[in-house]
C-alpha cells in the first residue's frame, strides 16, 4: 500500500509539474509575440492615452512576475481572457468551438483503428510478403503526403469535379437554425432531434475531413502494430501454442494481440491528442468550425488570448491522455503493477 501511495504521489507530482510548466509556457507565448495585444485590441491608430489606459486595465504594466501570478489567478477561475475578434470570453468560445473538433478526432480515431490495427497484424503475419510490402507502401504515402495536399485534392475531385460529396463545412445552409445544440457534436444532437436528414448531411460534411484524417493516423497505428507483433510472434510462448495445434488465427488474436493490445493504448492515446490539435490544417481547408479553425483566424487576427487558450488546452490534453494511458497500462500489464 505504501509503494503505490508512493508511486501515486509521484505521478500527481509529475503531471502538477508539467502542469505549471505548461502554464508558464502559455504565459510566456502571450507576452514574447511580436503582436502587441494592447495595439491588437483598441487599434493601431488609438491615441496614446487610450494605449495606455488598456495596457493598465489589462495588467500589462506590471513587472512579469506580476503578470503571471495574475494570470495563474485567471487560469483558476476558468477565466482565459477576452477574444478581441469575437468580443466574447475565451473560455465559452472554446467551449463552442471544440465539440465540433472532438467530433471529427473522435471519428477519424475509430476508423483508423477499425482499419490499421487488422492491416498490422496482417502485415506481421505476411511479413516480407507482396501483401507485406504494399501495406507499407500504403502507410508510407499516408506518413509522406501533406495532410493538406490530400485535403485540396479531395475536394477537387469528389467535390469539384465529380461532384458526389458535399462542399467545405459543417452542413448544408438549408439545416442552419434548425438543429438544437444539445451537445454540440452534430450527428448526436441531429439524432437528438429526430431529423435524419440532417444527421445523413452531418455524416456526408463529415466524410472526407474524416477520412483524410483517418489515414494519416491509420499509417501510424498500422506500422506500430505490425512491429509490435512481429515481436510477439517471436515469443516463445507463440511457439509453443503452435507445437499444440492451435489454429492460427487462435495463435495470432488469442495469444499474440493481446500482448501487443497493452503496448497500443500509449500509441492511440497519442494518436488521439494528435488528432484533437492537428486537425488545424484539414480545418481551415474544410471550413470545419472547430478548435483548428478558430485558432488559425485568431493567428491571423493577432488575438492572442484564443492562441494562448487553444495552445493550453491541447497541452492540457496531451497531459492528460498520457495520464489516461499510464494508468490504463498499470491496469491491463501485472508487470507494470508489480
Amino acid at each position: 500500500m505504501n509503494k503505490r501511495f508512493k508511486s501515486l504521489a509521484a505521478t500527481l507530482s509529475s503531471v502538477l509539474l508539467t502542469l505549471l510548466g505548461l502554464t508558464i509556457l502559455t504565459f510566456l507565448i502571450g507576452r514574447v509575440m511580436p503582436v502587441d495585444p494592447v495595439i491588437a485590441a483598441v487599434g493601431d491608430n488609438a491615441p496614446e492615452d487610450v494605449i495606455m489606459r488598456a495596457r493598465a486595465e489589462m495588467g500589462l504594466d506590471q513587472p512579469l512576475p506580476v503578470q503571471f501570478l495574475h494570470y495563474l489567478g485567471q487560469l483558476l477561475h476558468g477565466d482565459l481572457g477576452v477574444s478581441v475578434l469575437t468580443k466574447n470570453p475565451v473560455a465559452q468560445d472554446i467551449a463552442r468551438f471544440f465539440p465540433a473538433t472532438f467530433e471529427l478526432a473522435t471519428a477519424a480515431l475509430i476508423l483508423a483503428v477499425v482499419i490499421g490495427v487488422p492491416l498490422g497484424v496482417w502485415a506481421a503475419v505476411r511479413q516480407g510478403s507482396v501483401t507485406d510490402q504494399a501495406i507499407r507502401v500504403v502507410c508510407l504515402a499516408g506518413h509522406s503526403v501533406p495532410v493538406f495536399m490530400l485535403s485540396l485534392i479531395s475536394l477537387l475531385v469528389f467535390y469539384s469535379a465529380l461532384d458526389i460529396a458535399p462542399g467545405p463545412g459543417r452542413q448544408d445552409i438549408i439545416y442552419d437554425g434548425m438543429i438544437d445544440s444539445v451537445t454540440g457534436i452534430l450527428t448526436i444532437d441531429t439524432l437528438i432531434s429526430g431529423d435524419f436528414g440532417a444527421f445523413r448531411d452531418a455524416l456526408a460534411h463529415m466524410a472526407q475531413p474524416v477520412i483524410i484524417l483517418a489515414y494519416f493516423s491509420m499509417a501510424y497505428i498500422a506500422r506500430m502494430t505490425r512491429a509490435f507483433m512481429i515481436d510477439a510472434l517471436k515469443g516463445e510462448y507463440i511457439i509453443t501454442a503452435r507445437a499444440k495445434g492451435l489454429s492460427l488465427t487462435t495463435v495470432i488474436w488469442g495469444h499474440a494481440f493481446p500482448t501487443v493490445a497493452v503496448q497500443l493504448v500509449t500509441v492511440l492515446a497519442l494518436t488521439y491528442a494528435g488528432l484533437l490539435e492537428g486537425a488545424v490544417v484539414t480545418e481551415t481547408v474544410f471550413s470545419w468550425p472547430g478548435l483548428g479553425q478558430y485558432l488559425t483566424l485568431s493567428l491571423m487576427n493577432a488575438d492572442m488570448n484564443p492562441v494562448v487558450g487553444s495552445t493550453l488546452l491541447i497541452g492540457v490534453i496531451y497531459v492528460g491522455l498520457n495520464l489516461f494511458a499510464d494508468i490504463l497500462y498499470q491496469m491491463l500489464d501485472p508487470r507494470v503493477r508489480s
